[in-house]
């Protein structure tokens, strides 16, 4: 489940996106889904359009695109649509505030063997 400010994150991504794919009047089938999870899978992010021959609802046909894949819906803009799915194997997107943490510790506050000591104040 994505956060508030992860989900304004994303849309702020998606708004420099083209729609990669898009739905015809066949609708949703089964091999869009196979394409749309294998971009989803090396993207994380991918924007869809409708198009008005489909004759569908756009924030419906997300959440039933969202919940065959197991992916998250971002935003839906008139026709278009944006989804993410984490890739766990090889993540692209990386959220601020979620980097490495590294402690800090001051060199001159460690010893020869590695362990921080404490100045004395004269």
């Amino acid at each position: 489940m994505l956060k508030g400010k992860q989900r304004a994150y994303l849309r702020s991504i998606a708004n420099t996106l083209k729609p990669s794919t898009q739905i015809g009047k066949d609708g949703v089938t089964e091999s869009f889904l196979e394409q749309l999870d294998d971009m989803l899978r090396k993207r994380e992010i991918v924007k869809v359009t409708i198009l008005e021959t489909a004759g569908l609802e756009t924030k419906e046909t997300a959440n039933a695109i969202c919940e065959a894949l197991r992916a998250e819906f971002v935003q839906a803009i008139g026709s278009k649509f944006t989804l993410y799915k984490r890739n766990t194997e090889n993540p692209q997107i990386v959220f601020p505030g979620h980097e490495q943490a590294k402690a800090k510790v001051k060199a001159e506050n460690v010893t020869k063997k590695g362990k921080a000591t404490k100045r004395s104040v004269r």
